[in-house]
């Protein structure tokens, strides 16, 4: 097993104090904004703008994909030295 040094411990402890804060803000703007009612208007722009992330998301994670996969990454850094598989 793999042991946790004292650097990596204040990393996750910082980490998950993070997210404890993020979750206690996200729960307070929530209730804060909780009579607030959206028009039509806002469904299309929250609509839109959820399509248009995903489909962003999604053409970057393929272009990175498919320039794995076709060695453009490679030429990039030439000094890096490519590592067999190891034989069995």
């Amino acid at each position: 097993m793999l042991r946790l040094g004292l650097g990596q411990i204040a990393i996750i402890a910082a980490l998950v104090a993070l997210l404890i804060l993020t979750g206690i803000w996200a729960t307070m703007v929530w209730n804060a904004s909780g009579d607030v009612v959206m028009d039509k208007h806002g469904w299309i722009a929250l609509g839109l703008g959820t399509f248009f992330s995903l489909l962003i998301g999604c053409g970057l994670m393929a272009l990175m994909f498919f320039s794995s996969r076709s060695g453009h990454d490679n030429a990039a850094d030439p000094s890096r030295k490519r590592r067999e598989p190891p034989t069995e």
